[in-house]
């Protein structure tokens, strides 16, 4: 089992429009991609939040990234242009 996990840095006035895009597009977009079988997300702390999909191994992963990460990434931009900063890392 493979977690790959986002961290988002989010600016207080952005806070509820992240967390309903989150919900409503993002995640069920990414996991609609058919690479992750779950999806978690949580405020760790005030406009910090960490998101964690599981997928089965490496290899999936990076199918992920070869085929529909970029796309997913673009639209995310393209809704938050500023006001959020994302770090990724795989467990």
């Amino acid at each position: 089992m493979i977690i790959y996990e986002i961290t988002a840095r989010v600016q207080k006035e952005l806070e509820e429009q992240f967390e309903q895009f989150m919900r409503d597009r993002h995640i069920p977009d990414l996991l609609q991609t058919g690479y992750f079988k779950k999806a978690e997300m949580a405020q760790i702390s005030d406009g910090n939040y960490r998101i964690r999909y599981q997928t089965k191994d490496r290899e999936t992963l990076d199918r992920y990234f070869e085929t529909d990460a970029e796309g997913l990434r673009r639209d995310f931009i393209k809704n938050f242009p500023e006001g959020v900063e994302v770090s990724r890392e795989i467990l």
